[in-house]
């Protein structure tokens, strides 16, 4: 048996945290908020598709940002999206180098590291 791929992951955010989610992930990210399933509905949260994956936001009454760990997500534009997250209020920071990418790091408005990654044509 092996892992075939990963099916999505999952950030956790604060008790009514849902419509900060939205306007960070499907406003200000673009992604695509998908319905979450009947006998979920219940824990709060949402959940919005990137490409094949599934990035869920849940609820966590003894919310702690996570501040090391985070997901990356590739983008088409990074300068465009630096400029928007900054013109929003996040914080943004580079990212050190690493072959074949530019990359920056900010946090969603609960705190979680978020990496952006663009490729580079080179």
């Amino acid at each position: 048996m092996v892992v075939l791929a990963l099916d999505h992951l999952q950030l956790a955010i604060l008790p009514a945290g849902e419509a900060e989610a939205r306007r960070f992930y499907g406003e200000r990210l673009g992604m695509a908020e998908i319905a979450k399933p009947e006998s979920l509905v219940g824990r709060g949260g949402c959940w919005f598709a990137v490409g094949d994956i599934q990035l869920h936001c849940g609820v966590e009454q003894d919310f702690r940002p996570a501040l090391k760990a985070h997901p990356a997500f590739l983008v088409d534009d990074l300068a465009a999206l630096e400029d928007r997250l900054a013109a929003a209020g996040h914080p943004v920071e580079p990212g050190l180098p690493l072959p074949g990418y530019d990359r920056l790091y900010t946090a969603d408005p609960f705190g979680n590291r978020i990496e952006l990654m663009q490729r580079r044509p080179d």
